[in-house]
């Protein structure tokens, strides 16, 4: 069995959403921490994942800039800035705040502090497994969406009703039923419709991976004081 994941976070946890590569069988499951995730047997040899990976001391990462410009101005928003390493060891959003304020005169973003969590857990993870690093691979949807698409944004927010169109009509064509039947029981998966969307483009994108044919930003991507990547795939 050769088994690729897509995840995204979302209200109990990560929503993954697997593929056997070799039946072409796909499975799905609710995941209450990113530990169960990626170490769930049979081990996945690629898991891509909607959480930033590799975190900066100070200023932007070069992929976001570079995501953000690949978007344009209509989806640039959605790819807002990873909160700096320091910030990680905040108590409260008060603290967090403080912590960039101090370093950059900027305060953190209630989106960035609303995942705080769950980049905490996969941060640790990733420093304590280095062997995860050749596993785990940062995603981001709204970019995903950009190469299935065909190279060009989304014309829509996901949130709106035309842009859960425009990417259901997108990933119709490679997941068909399998699509509609995660939909159906995103409820019990503690997810919304656009968290199952973002996982499934992460599984088009855990193939490209797999095959070896996926777009890396940026090219000879840096890495972070503590040794990880700061890169997305898509």
């Amino acid at each position: 069995m050769r088994l690729i994941c897509g995840a995204d976070g979302c209200r109990k946890g990560w929503i993954a959403i697997s593929k056997d590569l070799d039946s072409g069988q796909i499975s799905w499951h609710l995941h209450q921490s990113a530990s169960k995730l990626f170490y769930k047997e049979p081990l996945p040899q690629v898991i891509a994942i909607d959480i930033p990976i590799g975190l900066p001391d100070h200023g932007s990462r070069t992929c976001d800039l570079q995501a953000r410009q690949l978007l344009g101005a209509g989806r640039a928003s959605s790819v807002f800035p990873v909160p700096l390493r320091l910030v990680l060891s905040a108590k409260s959003y008060e603290e967090a705040c403080r912590i960039r304020f101090d370093i950059e005169r900027k305060k953190i973003s209630l989106q960035s502090w609303g995942i705080l969590p769950k980049i905490i857990d996969v941060d640790s993870l990733l420093r304590q497994d280095t062997q995860l690093q050749e596993r785990v691979w940062e995603i981001h949807p709204e970019v995903c969406f950009y190469f299935l698409a065909g190279q060009r944004p989304l014309r829509y927010s996901k949130k709106d009703k035309f842009g859960y169109d425009e990417r259901f009509s997108l990933l119709l064509p490679f997941f068909g039923d399998w699509l509609k039947a995660v939909l159906s029981e995103r409820q019990e998966l503690g997810s919304t419709p656009d968290d199952v969307l973002d996982a499934f483009v992460a599984l088009w994108t855990a193939e490209r991976i797999a095959n070896g044919n996926h777009h890396i930003i940026t090219s000879d991507p840096p890495k972070d004081t503590l040794g990880l990547p700061m890169r997305m795939v898509a």
